[in-house]
C-alpha cells in the first residue's frame, strides 16, 4: 500500500472518530440537559416581560429567511422551544385532553358535534366524562376532530397525534401537525387574527395556522384542495408571504409577547352569548363584577409554566397540583381577602345554605326565570369565526341556568343539552353508531330539502325514525339493536317492525356542565330581595321549567321541572315553600303573642309590686 492510500486512510479514520465523538458529546448534552429548565422557564425576578426578538425556525428546525426558497411558515414547537420546555407546556390543562394519564377534574364543557342532516346533537370528549363520548366511537380520529374544532383550540393535543387511519396519515403529510400555538394567547399584537386562524384549520392548513394568525404572515392556499402526493417543499399552491421589514438585519423578527394574557385573547374561546326573543344585545349586557372590577381573567385563573390552569371550582385542590387552586376558587379568594375581594358576612342566612349550595348557586348566570334561557358559546357555535351562524335557532341547544346537584351534593348552576344521536343497543349498553352509517341512513330519509337555513332541527317524525332504523337493522355493520335517542327517551323498533314506546335510558339524559360566570354583586344576587327568592311557591330556582330540546316534532313541548334535577322530593319543596306563605302572619302572630304576655306579665309585675309595698307599710 503506498504512503498516499495510507494517509488518506488515516485521514479517514480520524474524520469518522472526530464525527463520532462529536454525535456522542451532543447526544450526551441531550441527556444531560434534559430534565433542566431552559432559560425562558425560570424567571430571575424581573417583573418585566423580555423582549422577544428571535429567529424564527421552521418545522425541521432550520432558520428561515425571506431570501431562501420556498418560504415556509415558522414552527412554534421549533421556534419557541429554543427558550420554553414545549413537551412541559404542552402538558397543560388546554393540551392535555387526549392525553390518558391526564386528570379529567370535574365535567366541563364538551365539544359538540352537530349535524341537522341526521338530527344529531351529540357531547364529545376525550375525558372520561360521563355524558359525554370518545370522538372514535363515531367514527372521529383525531385528524377530522382537529379539522371539525380545532378553530377554537390552542394547538396541540389531539392535533399532533399521528391519526389511525390509512387515509388521514396521508393527509397529515399535506396538512402537518397543529402545533400547540402559543401566540394565540400570549401575543398582544392587535394583528393577531384568530378568526383567521380558524379559517386556516379549515383548510387543513395546520402546519400554516400559528404564522397565517398573526400579524407578520399571510398564507394563501387550501391544503384540503391539494393531491395526497402534495409536497409542501416543493410545491407553491400553499404559500407563505412575510410582510415587509418584518426581519431585521440578524434575519430576526419582534413579538410583542406578554405573560398576562388579555382577556380579548380568552373571548375568542369563552364568550357565552343569550339568544332568542329575551336575549339582551352585547351593549345591554352587564358584564361580570369581576371583571368590571378591573381584574382580568388570568388574575383567577392562573398557571406557571405546566400551564396547569386554575378552573377555578370548590375542591379542585384535591385532584389539580396547582397551589394556588385552594386560595382562588370563591370561597378560597372571598374569605381571605385576596386581590381587594370583600369578606362576606351574610347576616340572617341560615349555615345550611352554604352545606347544600356553591357559591355560584346565588351569585352566578342569570337571574332564573320560569323558563330556561338558550344559550350559545364560542366553543359550540363558533362564535367569532368567519361566516359564523347568527340564527338564534342554530344548533346546537344550550340550556340554562339549570340548578342541579353537583357530585357533591351542592346545588349548583349548570348549561345543559339534550343528545340526540343513532346508535346501537347490546346487553342495555348504547353505543354510537359511526357517522357514516348514520348518514346512509338518517340522511338518505331526511334528505336536504328538510333542513332549515337557520340551522336548527328539521321536523322529525316518528315515520322518520322507523325508516331510518329499519335501514340501520339491514345494516350487518351494526351490533346489537338500532336505536335513535333524543328528548330523554330511547326509540327503537318492536318485533313488527314498528315503533316502539319511547323508553328511558341512562343514555338519553342530558348532559350538563357547571357554570361560573358571569357573576352578579350581591345586591342582585339570589335571596338578596327576601327568602322567597328561591322558596316561593313558584320560584324558577325549584319549580322553573327545563325545556326538553329535541328533533322529533311531537317531543318539542316537553318539560322538566328544576326540582328533578336536584334529588329533592317535589312535594317536600312545594310543601317547605308554601309555609313561606303563613311566615309573615305567624312573624304577626309572634309578635303579638309576645305583647299579650307582656302585658300579663306586667300587670302580675305590678300586683306583685303592690303587695310588697302594702306588707312593707304593715310592718312599718
Amino acid at each position: 500500500m503506498s504512503v498516499k492510500k495510507r494517509i488518506d486512510r488515516t485521514l479517514k479514520k480520524g474524520l469518522i472518530i472526530k464525527g463520532v465523538c462529536c454525535w456522542l458529546v451532543l447526544a450526551l448534552s441531550a441527556v444531560a440537559s434534559d430534565g433542566q429548565n431552559k432559560i425562558g422557564d425560570v424567571s430571575d425576578g424581573s417583573l418585566a416581560v423580555p423582549v422577544h426578538v428571535i429567529g424564527l425556525l421552521d418545522g425541521e428546525g432550520d432558520k428561515i429567511s425571506p431570501d431562501i426558497e420556498p418560504v415556509l411558515p415558522f414552527s412554534t414547537r421549533q421556534t419557541c422551544s429554543a427558550c420554553h420546555s414545549y413537551e412541559v407546556i404542552s402538558q397543560g390543562w388546554h393540551f392535555n385532553a387526549a392525553d390518558v394519564n391526564a386528570v379529567p377534574g370535574r365535567k366541563g364543557q364538551p365539544w359538540i358535534f352537530v349535524d341537522p342532516g341526521t338530527c344529531t346533537q351529540i357531547p364529545l370528549s376525550y375525558r372520561p366524562w360521563a355524558g359525554a363520548f370518545h370522538p372514535e366511537k363515531l367514527g372521529i380520529t383525531t385528524f377530522k376532530f382537529t379539522q371539525l374544532f380545532g378553530r377554537q383550540m390552542p394547538g396541540g393535543g389531539p392535533g399532533e397525534l399521528e391519526s389511525d387511519d390509512p387515509d388521514d396519515l396521508v393527509r397529515q403529510d399535506v396538512s402537518g401537525m397543529l402545533e400547540n400555538n402559543c401566540l394565540g394567547c400570549h401575543n398582544a399584537a392587535p394583528g393577531q387574527d384568530q378568526a383567521e386562524y380558524a379559517g386556516q384549520v379549515a383548510r387543513q392548513n395546520f402546519r400554516w395556522a400559528a404564522a397565517a394568525a398573526c400579524e407578520i404572515a399571510s398564507v394563501k392556499g387550501a391544503a384540503v384542495t391539494q393531491p395526497d402526493t402534495y409536497d409542501p417543499l416543493m410545491g407553491d399552491a400553499i404559500a407563505t408571504t412575510y410582510r415587509e421589514n418584518t426581519f431585521d438585519h440578524e434575519k430576526k423578527v419582534s413579538f410583542n409577547i406578554t405573560r398576562k394574557v388579555p382577556d380579548q385573547r380568552c373571548y375568542f374561546c369563552h364568550s357565552n352569548i343569550e339568544v332568542g326573543g329575551h336575549g339582551p344585545e352585547e351593549w345591554e349586557a352587564d358584564e361580570d363584577v369581576h371583571l368590571a372590577a378591573g381584574l382580568t381573567c388570568v388574575d383567577c385563573h392562573r398557571n406557571g409554566l405546566d400551564h396547569n390552569i386554575v378552573r377555578g371550582y370548590e375542591g379542585e385542590d384535591a385532584a389539580s397540583q396547582n397551589p394556588l387552586a385552594a386560595s382562588t376558587s370563591c370561597k378560597g379568594c372571598h374569605t381571605q381577602g385576596r386581590l381587594g375581594a370583600p369578606v362576606p358576612q351574610h347576616p340572617g342566612i341560615p349555615p345550611v345554605h352554604f352545606e347544600k349550595l356553591t357559591c355560584t348557586a346565588c351569585h352566578s348566570g342569570p337571574w332564573p326565570e320560569q323558563m330556561t334561557y338558550r344559550g350559545k358559546t364560542s366553543r359550540a357555535h363558533a362564535l367569532g369565526t368567519h361566516n359564523s351562524n347568527k340564527s338564534a335557532d342554530a344548533l346546537p341547544h344550550i340550556l340554562y341556568p339549570v340548578f342541579a346537584q353537583q357530585s357533591g351534593g351542592k346545588i349548583a348552576p349548570h348549561k345543559l343539552i339534550w343528545p340526540a344521536f343513532w346508535a346501537s343497543l347490546k346487553d342495555e349498553n348504547v353505543t354510537p353508531i359511526p357517522l357514516n352509517l348514520a348518514k346512509r341512513a338518517a340522511g338518505k330519509v331526511i334528505g336536504r330539502r328538510m333542513l332549515l337555513p337557520t340551522g336548527d332541527w328539521p321536523a322529525l317524525t316518528a315515520e322518520h325514525i322507523t325508516k331510518a332504523l329499519t335501514l340501520l337493522s339491514s345494516d350487518e355493520s351494526v351490533e346489537g339493536e338500532a336505536v335513535y335517542i333524543c328528548g330523554g327517551k330511547l326509540y327503537g323498533l318492536d318485533e313488527s317492525g314498528k315503533l316502539g314506546e319511547p323508553q328511558e335510558h341512562p343514555a338519553a339524559q342530558p348532559y350538563i356542565w357547571p357554570i361560573a360566570h358571569n357573576v352578579r354583586p350581591a345586591a342582585q344576587s339570589l335571596g338578596a330581595h327576601y327568602c322567597t327568592d328561591c322558596h316561593a311557591t313558584d320560584a324558577p330556582f325549584f319549580f322553573g321549567a327545563v325545556d326538553v330540546d329535541s328533533p322529533l316534532a311531537s317531543g318539542q313541548d316537553a318539560a322538566k321541572e328544576m326540582v328533578e334535577f336536584q334529588d329533592i322530593n317535589s312535594f317536600y319543596a312545594r310543601a317547605f315553600a308554601f309555609s313561606f306563605v303563613f311566615r309573615p302572619w305567624l312573624k304577626v302572630v309572634a309578635l303579638g303573642s309576645c305583647a299579650l304576655i307582656g302585658v300579663v306579665l306586667l300587670l302580675y309585675g305590678l300586683k306583685a309590686l303592690a303587695c310588697v309595698v302594702k306588707a312593707l307599710s304593715q310592718g312599718n
